[in-house]
């Protein structure tokens, strides 16, 4: 679980530097978009809140071998996010660990495996606060169990995607799509504005912090919307950023070069896979593995699926546990069905027909062609 602590320490140096208000409720909850303060341009007065915790509060059959993980609403001064300000206990007994931070995301690593069987109560206090100073206006508290068993994961660690999480499509210079796409959960485009949301026909909600589509099932989020939206999508648009280089910083992979980028046709175990090259997926993939475990797929080019292909789930494995990591462009063909997340660094194209299951995150745009696109 420790694999990725020394480069994560790095991404403190690109941890974005906008305090946002909040998507998302108390500590535990899943992630939700809820409007706060603080978005008219003056100062920042607003306290931040845990929006989201992994381990969710009160979750049992934890595997032991995972890191716990917070989301605040905004980013966090990450010299106020420490040992002291986050802790992992057993009963009144500190669990030993080292907490690391970036952007809205504070992760707290511990030395070894948790016990199996065993509640374990996380707590981040006041001490905590955003880049403004303002302090968490109470403690975050939550607890989960851990498995039975002791059962671990296999695999690397997820990528914690922070607020970006809070989007299944998320670009910075455009969405379009050739109706009728149907999309589930939300989507937002920062730092460009709504005229690069095309073909939708969205209406505007009356509060103009977001509108909606008959194509999205969910919200519709761009930068020039009334606050809290354009600083709520700065801080989603640079959890993504960072998401996408901390995917792109693991080392020691499980396989180097696999196929010469040719993964079609192959049983793919969790864990982390690394290419130099364009991947193609021009026959079906199978990733087989448990309901925890990670696949992480660093692609230094582009990913290219072929038409009618898919990326099969055995074994009870989940379409939120895998991360595409792509330096060019990712383009799924027509009536391909795609699992995973998508952090690209260029364009994510979905062809005609092309159904997704996960996530796309583009550092450029997003466009579909009568696609469906499935938050994980």
């Amino acid at each position: 679980m420790r694999q990725y602590k020394g480069y994560f320490m790095t991404l403190l140096a690109v941890a974005s530097l906008a305090a946002s208000v909040y998507f998302g409720g108390a500590a535990g909850c899943d992630n939700t978009n809820a409007a706060g303060g603080g978005g008219d341009g003056g100062p920042d007065n607003t306290a931040p809140t845990v929006s989201s915790t992994n381990p969710v509060n009160a979750a049992s059959g934890v595997v032991v071998n995972r890191n716990t993980t917070a989301t605040f609403s905004e980013a966090m001064d990450p010299t106020t996010i420490t040992t002291a300000t986050f802790t992992l206990k057993q009963g009144a007994t500190p669990v030993l660990g080292t907490v690391t931070s970036a952007g809205s995301v504070a992760t707290f690593d511990p030395t070894s495996n948790l016990e199996a069987d065993t509640k374990y109560t996380a707590t981040i206090t006041t001490g905590a606060k955003d880049l403004a100073g303002n302090a968490l206006a109470s403690a975050a508290v939550w607890s989960f169990t851990t498995s039975v068993s002791g059962a671990t994961a296999a695999g690397p660690e997820p990528v914690v995607l922070g607020t970006a999480g809070n989007f299944v499509i998320l670009a910075k210079s455009g969405i379009s799509t050739v109706p009728n796409s149907a999309v589930t959960g939300d989507i937002g485009v920062s730092p460009i504005d709504q005229t690069a949301i095309t073909g939708f026909s969205e209406t505007a909600d009356a509060s103009n912090t977001f509108s909606t589509s008959d194509q999205v099932d969910g919200k519709i989020y761009a930068a020039d919307y009334a606050p809290p939206t354009p600083i709520n999508m700065t801080t989603a648009v640079s959890d993504m950023e960072i998401a996408y280089t901390d995917a792109a910083g693991r080392t020691l992979p499980d396989a180097t070069e696999l196929g010469a980028g040719e993964i079609g046709g192959l049983t793919l175990a969790p864990g982390l896979y690394k290419w130099s090259s364009d991947v193609l997926i021009s026959t079906d993939v199978t990733l087989s593995g448990g309901a925890n475990d990670v696949w992480v797929f660093q692609v230094a080019q582009d990913l290219t699926m072929a038409d009618g292909k898919k990326v099969i789930l055995a074994g009870g494995a989940q379409a939120k546990n895998i991360f595409w990591q792509v330096a060019g462009q990712a383009t799924l063909g027509t009536t391909s069905h795609f699992n995973g997340i998508v952090l690209c660094q260029t364009a994510i194209v979905l062809e005609t027909g092309a159904v997704m299951k996960g996530r796309a995150l583009a550092q450029t745009a997003v466009t579909l062609d009568q696609s469906t696109v499935t938050k994980p």
